[in-house]
């Protein structure tokens, strides 16, 4: 399988990509967030970006992103990241908006700097007491009881957790993908969630009449 350089250009992230991946793939392994999840049944996106370099090694619009797109400002290199596929190998530079969440993850990240520098001025004791205090916020009775549990036990749980995850993130996936790039494969899966009909009754000139024994 081919491989694509991709560069975000905002965060200063590069990175290598298999070809097939959505631009919007590519951002979350690199530890990029977008506001909120897309909603595409309800025509909502979070996922727009500047493709700079390498527009012409994605797939063509959608149907979703022409119907966003003109309902909404863009500029011309402008691609929603969940419809957007890699499909040739090469180099794809993006640039992705400023968000609030962004400046909000920033200050976030300023505040925890300053708390560690304060708590590692602390005396011992002070520590010690700082953390029960956070294990007694943190932890729900749920997770005391699966850290307290047997070790396989916990496993199981951590397995269960593992599993649920895995399924859910498909099935978000799943729920954005652009129908243009739906497999046949898809398309009978999706078939076969519809009922059946029932096959009509055959008429009485095709049934075959028992013969008597004379």
């Amino acid at each position: 399988m081919s491989d694509v350089e991709i560069n975000f250009e905002r965060e200063g992230i590069s990175g290598i990509v298999a070809v097939g991946t959505y631009l919007l793939d590519a951002a979350k392994r690199s530890g990029i967030r977008f506001e909120d999840d897309c909603k595409l049944a309800e025509k909502v996106h979070f996922c727009a970006v500047s493709v700079s370099k390498g527009v012409d090694l994605l797939s063509s619009q959608t149907s979703a992103e022409q119907e966003y797109f003109s309902a909404n400002k863009h500029a011309k290199d402008e691609r929603l990241g969940c419809q957007a596929k890699i499909e040739k190998p090469g180099e794809v530079v993006v640039m992705t908006k400023e968000s609030k969440t962004a400046a909000e993850e920033q200050t976030q990240a300023q505040k925890e700097e300053t708390y560690r520098k304060e708590f590692a001025e602390l005396p011992l004791e002070k520590k010690i007491s700082e953390l029960v205090q956070l294990e007694a916020i943190a932890l729900s009775d749920t997770l005391s009881f699966m850290f307290n549990s047997p070790y396989k036990v916990a496993n199981k749980v951590m397995d269960v957790l593992a599993e649920f995850g895995f399924k859910k993130e498909k099935n978000e996936k799943d729920a954005v993908r652009p129908e243009e790039h739906r497999t046949n494969g898809d398309a009978e899966k999706e078939s076969e969630k519809k009922p059946k009909k029932k096959k009509p009754v055959e008429e009485a000139d095709d049934v075959v009449e028992a013969v008597e024994p004379e």
